[in-house]
């Protein structure tokens, strides 16, 4: 069957699309085949960390009443059982719903791309939470040595997008873990990447949780912690006191170039530029691992 030529949805190529792109010939693609539910694995390479129980439970009454609509995606291994590429939920949900076999399509495809595939399937879906979507895409990156460039081409994503959600990976630990349980959403994430002080991040991480801060709060108290910062370290060179030293508030010139580095660079980026045009960009960077993804970065620029 040919492909429709017609410009994709711009939130995502799918499935179909990747398998395309990467040369797969499926087998018995043309054709639903019912496989019993007792022959099938769970994708080991699977993206997903989460399947909420309720949600499940929905699925699997909607299974239980209209079965299941759209058709899972397999790998037929070579102990004559089958991998999931795409559709574990609808796979566990079914086992809920007391189903015995599965419609499916069954492909063929090696480990790299049974993973490729399964990062992608995932990554489109729109309730994976945000450090899942980050991981998919990094994973996507180190796997297959892409730059954010082609992994945007790939998906159909916009870059910023994607440096977005990479950006999310230098979030402590301890904030990350609430991305993911869904305690703060994106936006305020991407507030508490602009404070350059770890430790000051996660201060404000605990008072969005504790007060509900909004998001144009914590852009607020961002701004505050990294001039107290700056104002700190000038005091410190210079041996005065800090309160002399209290910087004016930055342009919109400098919050606009800021921006646009936080969207290029993983670690901090801190711009200066005095009354007479002269400055400096200054690139930070907390670890080793920090600091390789800058040299990798301006290996790909160059």
């Amino acid at each position: 069957m040919s492909q429709p030529t017609h410009k994709r949805n711009a939130l995502g190529r799918g499935l179909d699309s990747l398998i395309t792109m990467t040369a797969i010939e499926p087998g018995g693609s043309s054709a639903i085949s019912e496989i019993e539910l007792s022959r099938i694995d769970a994708n080991p390479y699977q993206p997903r960390s989460t399947f909420e129980e309720e949600t499940l439970q929905e699925l699997a009454v909607s299974i239980r009443e209209l079965g299941i609509i759209q058709p899972l995606a397999l790998r037929l291994k070579a102990d004559g059982r089958y991998e999931i590429i795409a559709g574990e939920r609808r796979w566990r949900a079914a086992g809920m719903a007391g189903l015995t076999t599965v419609p499916a399509y069954v492909r063929t495809a090696t480990d790299s791309e049974i993973t490729e595939m399964a990062l992608i399937e995932n990554i489109q879906r729109q309730d994976l939470n945000a450090i899942e979507v980050a991981l998919g895409f990094r994973k996507l990156i180190d796997t297959y040595n892409l730059t954010q460039e082609r992994l945007s081409a790939r998906l159909g994503k916009k870059r910023a997008t994607i440096a977005n959600h990479l950006r999310l990976l230098n979030l402590p630990a301890e904030i990350q873990l609430g991305l993911r349980d869904r305690k703060l959403d994106m936006g305020h994430a991407r507030a508490l990447l602009a404070v350059e002080d770890h430790k000051e991040q996660l201060r404000l991480y605990n008072l969005i949780l504790e007060e509900g801060l909004s998001v144009r709060r914590v852009e607020e108290l961002a701004r505050q912690a990294n001039n107290s910062l700056h104002a700190a370290e000038e005091a410190e060179e210079a041996e005065v006191p800090v309160a002399l030293l209290a910087p004016p508030p930055p342009s919109r010139e400098q919050e606009f170039f800021t921006n646009e580095m936080k969207d290029v660079f993983p670690t901090p980026v801190r711009f200066k530029r005095g009354d007479d045009g002269r400055g400096s960009i200054t690139l930070k960077f907390d670890s080793d691992e920090q600091l390789q993804q800058l040299v990798a970065l301006f290996q790909r620029l160059r």
